[in-house]
């Protein structure tokens, strides 16, 4: 006669192993349609770029196609509000970058909770800014433009995407640390900022290197420093701010995300199938060409940036006074 507990144990691994069937199903029939990958911010910007990248590489491995949509508006809060309340199913998916750690110290009154609502998928990349200015500025370094700006307090004005922009948080994070006061000139969107340093009517900027690494290039912009704990390929003989600022780091983030309770193996799949892209060459070059520093890594290891980075520019907002537009 089978004893009790033997039979209860094999009751209870039977129930186990039907219980994970319907998860495995589920997996292996996603995707069975087109996935919307939201972003936050116009077309054609580094956060679209990278979103199209990453939608090519999971249609072309899983068969389906995964279309980016943008949705701009009010620093990506319109395009995550739309994905925290999509069904939580893997066919809604959110391109995460910086704002979305600076939105929830910067917005008082938003209809979500980013970290309690996207899951994190994995962080695609780490995105560097460099201190450019412009070529009438007296400072070939960025020591000899610490020394200029403090012989000259109040006179230096910066220019930046907007209030509570990635490039706004960095330059103050930069006064913070350096006592510098220098003088904020927000416009709508990076472009316009850049166009305006050219022309000389700001000074300097804390700029995207994929916004303005051809005018470096074409000596229309002077490179001074690096945001990033180290040097970027695409510029190795600019040095970092920490170089000359010990401690500061001031770099972004980009990857993907899913509503909350997205089932996990659809979450563990698309991780391990953007893990494959970014350990693929092709894909590493264009991450780089942006000014990227490819990552990879967990879900987990995705949250814990995330978290980082949204009490480190709480702190740099408060510090400020920064107030959303």
């Amino acid at each position: 006669m089978k004893s009790p507990r033997r039979t209860l144990l094999r009751l209870a691994m039977g129930a186990a192993a039907l219980s994970a069937v319907p998860r495995i199903a589920r997996a292996q029939a996603y995707p069975s349609r087109p996935v919307r990958i939201i972003v936050g911010f116009p077309p054609g910007g580094a956060t679209d770029i990278q979103a199209r990248l990453m939608g090519q590489w999971l249609s072309d491995r899983l068969g389906q196609p995964f279309l980016v949509e943008n949705r701009a508006g009010a620093s990506g809060n319109i395009g995550t509000e739309a994905v925290a309340k999509a069904p939580a199913d893997g066919y809604t998916l959110l391109q995460i970058v910086t704002p979305h750690a600076i939105n929830a110290a910067l917005y008082t009154n938003l209809s979500f909770d980013f970290i309690r609502d996207i899951a994190p998928v994995v962080c695609a990349a780490r995105l560097a800014y460099v201190v450019v200015v412009h070529p009438s500025v007296p400072a070939t370094t960025l020591p000899e433009f610490i020394a200029y700006a403090k012989a000259n307090p109040g006179k230096i004005n910066y220019g930046s995407a907007g209030q509570g922009t990635p490039q706004n948080i960095a330059c103050e994070l930069f006064k913070m640390m350096t006592g510098l006061n220098l003088v904020h000139v927000p416009y709508k969107g990076g472009a316009p900022a850049v166009a305006d340093l050219i022309a000389g009517h700001v000074q300097v900027i804390f700029a995207p290197v994929s916004e303005s690494i051809p005018q470096i290039k074409a000596g229309k912009l002077r490179a001074l420093a690096v945001t990033t704990a180290s040097r970027l390929n695409v510029l190795p003989d600019v040095p970092t701010v920490a170089e000359s600022v010990p401690g500061y780091e001031a770099s972004g983030f980009a990857g993907i995300g899913a509503p909350r309770n997205t089932p996990g193996e659809i979450i563990t799949m698309l991780n391990k199938e953007l893990n494959a892209g970014l350990a693929d060459s092709k894909v590493r070059a264009r991450i780089v060409d942006l000014g990227g520093t490819v990552l990879g890594g967990s879900p987990a290891e995705f949250a814990a940036i995330i978290s980082e980075a949204t009490e480190k520019w709480a702190r740099v907002i408060k510090f400020a006074g920064i107030k959303a537009e």
